[in-house]
């Protein structure tokens, strides 16, 4: 007989699970960078919004523009200033309609906002364009799997996310709620 296996969450899904985000990065010195910096470390955040705004007043790069648009969308989540980071996030995706990380941070933002329907949209194409940190996008998909009700497809997200970055605790932390029971066919 063949032997089916099945996911069984092994606790209840917890709807206050936070989605996680990142920053998108800009390379070289200068105020884009220290916008990044905040959005991607934190620190005091509300220095970082006035770090953002100065370098989104400075000529940049439009991939530069683009990226500070979203990491200062970042910031603004960080400060569950949800309607503000939607803001900004669409405007870094309008100057660059190809930045995956864009469409997964505000895939982060709509789950924030309880529309997880337009988030997993939004988390899957970033990883169809290539978000260049997909574990957050796997992990940000698993948490909508669960609400949806689907365990089998959270499991697997979780551990593509964990796959991807082998040291990523928060996937790890939340596949040791699962189990993978066996069963055989035919019902026995």
């Amino acid at each position: 007989m063949k032997a089916l296996a099945s996911v069984v969450c092994a606790a209840s899904l917890v709807l206050s699970m936070s989605a996680v985000h990142a920053a998108v990065t800009v390379l070289g010195p200068g105020p884009a960078k220290e916008c990044f910096d905040f959005a991607e470390n934190g620190g005091d955040l509300h220095e970082g919004l006035v770090r953002c705004t100065f370098a989104l007043n400075t000529t940049l790069p439009v991939s530069d523009r683009a990226a500070t648009f979203v990491n200062r969308g970042v910031i603004h989540l960080s400060l569950h200033e949800d309607d503000e980071a939607i803001k900004d996030i669409d405007a870094g995706i309008a100057l660059d309609p190809v930045l995956g990380d864009g469409y997964v941070d505000r895939g982060a933002v709509l789950m924030s906002l309880g529309r997880y329907d337009d988030a997993l949209k939004d988390i899957n194409k970033g990883i169809e364009l290539g978000s260049h940190r997909p574990h957050f996008a796997y992990y940000d998909r698993a948490i909508i799997d669960e609400h949806n009700g689907d365990i089998g497809a959270a499991y697997r997200d979780y551990k593509k996310a964990l796959e991807l970055e082998p040291n990523f605790s928060l996937a790890a932390g939340e596949l040791k709620r699962f189990r993978v029971v066996k069963h055989n066919a035919g019902g026995t």
